[in-house]
């Protein structure tokens, strides 16, 4: 694509330069923005007409016209005269169809088109992000089931605790992203239009339209409801639809960012134990100086930009505490900000989790032996069980298992040497009776409790159900920008 002097000259936002899909950004531009106010003008006028205002076939037509058709040039031109977007564009609008001009937003306020505007596109890219996520469900699915039984050692504290398995992992990792689609989906499903309140929400304007006819001032809004999609509009506003809505869809993105970011601190942690990475490509290079590296910069890019969304989550909630009584327009400028950039955000952060959920590479040679370096210690309670059973004093043996449980911490730590617990124990007297069964009572499969039926109760009773649900949404592909 070439660029005017003019691109390299004036700061670009990389969200979109480099991080969202075109599909996202589309939906935030002014195209779809002014197009949407268009369709809003044609909606009103024809539910106006519907309710017998005397509005001609032929305005509504005029207006259907030039719908898609939007003069930004001339708007802009207009804006500068009148610092006033919306009478800008409703002027620009009736020059392209002047039979149209004077029943263009009739009885409406500014919030008409820019409120009910900013619904249709935040429902718009919350289904989007809705598409993206549950193709990130379903590519950990895959990948849990592919790993259900290989057994790997699981951490608290980031310090060896008991065996779990990789397969059971990656589903913590989808677990998290499947309680996010929850709250996606609840809000989608009780979301409402702001509709035609009118200046303040008391639908004056409206009233007086209708001659007082309350009855078709209720029919109105229910109408421009319907038209662009809605099944029903907010019970009351002031000028603006509650904020609060804005606050709880961005913290349904936050919450998404949550869940990506644990996941990319997760295998970022597996990258540098070498059990796990992230896709990497042919030509890639990791390092402008080690040459040799192979750096999760994909799980990198997850996380900064999380953490952009985290932190933007505030914004929303600010903005709900500072609407004075039925609107103060200190929300304009940061909404302009703050939403798109939370969805352009987590768009590029679902993008990239979708790539590495994909294609991440395991390597099970390393992870045996992480296990086998922790396992030791691990079956020291099954091996003291077992020669009790077969005879031996708990006391004496819980003491030897003691001693060279130190003995052996101690060759690891100070020697650099590989853990032989398990040869001191098979050659203490105490445990001789255990000989030949050490084999048998120290596989790693035992002690990993039900960590891969786990894995296959989540994904037939969780998983499954999604991918159900949403069939014709999955086999998405992500292509990453840089």
């Amino acid at each position: 694509m070439e660029r005017d002097q003019d691109y390299y000259d004036v700061y670009q936002s990389p969200l979109v330069e480099r991080y969202a899909t075109r599909e996202m950004g589309e939906l935030f531009s002014a195209n779809t923005k002014f197009r949407t106010w268009r369709k809003l003008w044609v909606a009103l006028a024809e539910s106006e007409k519907e309710l017998g205002v005397p509005i001609s076939h032929e305005q509504i037509e005029g207006l259907k016209r030039f719908q898609d058709d939007v003069n930004h040039e001339r708007a802009q031109e207009l804006e500068r005269e009148t610092r006033h977007d919306v009478m800008a564009h409703i002027r620009a609008y009736g020059e392209q169809c002047p039979e149209s001009h004077p029943i263009i937003h009739l009885g409406a306020t500014s919030a008409f088109v820019g409120d009910n505007a900013d619904l249709i596109i935040l429902r718009d890219g919350m289904r989007l992000i809705l598409k993206k996520l549950v193709n990130v469900i379903d590519a950990l699915g895959e990948f849990a089931q592919r790993h259900r039984d290989l057994v790997t050692l699981s951490f608290t504290h980031y310090q060896p605790a008991q065996l779990t398995t990789v397969g059971k992992r990656a589903c913590l990792w989808a677990y998290d992203l499947t309680l996010d689609l929850e709250d996606l989906e609840y809000r989608l499903e009780n979301m409402r239009f702001r509709g035609a309140k009118g200046t303040t929400g008391t639908q004056e304007s409206y009233m007086k339209l209708f001659d007082g006819d309350e009855d078709k001032v209720r029919r109105l809004d229910q109408l421009v409801a319907e038209k662009l999609g809605f099944d029903a509009s907010f019970a009351v506003t002031g000028q603006t639809y509650p904020r609060k809505l804005d606050s709880q869809f961005v913290d349904v993105l936050s919450g998404i960012a949550q869940s990506s970011y644990k996941f990319s601190n997760d295998l970022r942690l597996l990258h540098n134990l070498k059990e796990m990475e992230e896709p990497f490509g042919s030509k890639q290079v990791g390092s402008s100086a080690m040459a040799y590296k192979r750096n999760p910069r994909r799980c990198e890019l997850i996380a900064g930009l999380s953490r952009h969304v985290i932190a933007n989550s505030l914004n929303p909630a600010m903005t709900v505490t500072g609407q004075w009584f039925e609107r103060t327009l200190d929300d304009s400028a940061n909404r302009r900000l703050s939403l798109a950039e939370a969805f352009l955000a987590v768009d590029s952060v679902l993008n990239v989790y979708m790539n590495v959920a994909s294609g991440m590479e395991v390597y099970p040679a390393v992870i045996n032996r992480h296990v086998m370096d922790e396992l030791p210690f691990m079956v020291t309670e099954e091996l003291l069980m077992e020669a009790v059973k077969a005879g031996g004093d708990r006391q004496d043996l819980h003491e030897s298992i003691r001693h060279h449980s130190v003995a052996a911490a101690r060759a690891v730590k100070e020697e650099g040497r590989a853990n032989d617990l398990l040869e001191r124990l098979a050659e203490d007297p105490g445990f001789a009776v255990l000989k030949g069964k050490f084999g048998t009572l120290t596989d790693p499969g035992k002690f990993c409790g039900r960590a891969p039926q786990q894995v296959d109760e989540f994904c037939e009773n969780i998983i499954s159900p999604i991918r159900k649900k949403y069939a014709g949404q999955l086999g998405m592909t992500a292509t990453l920008h840089v």
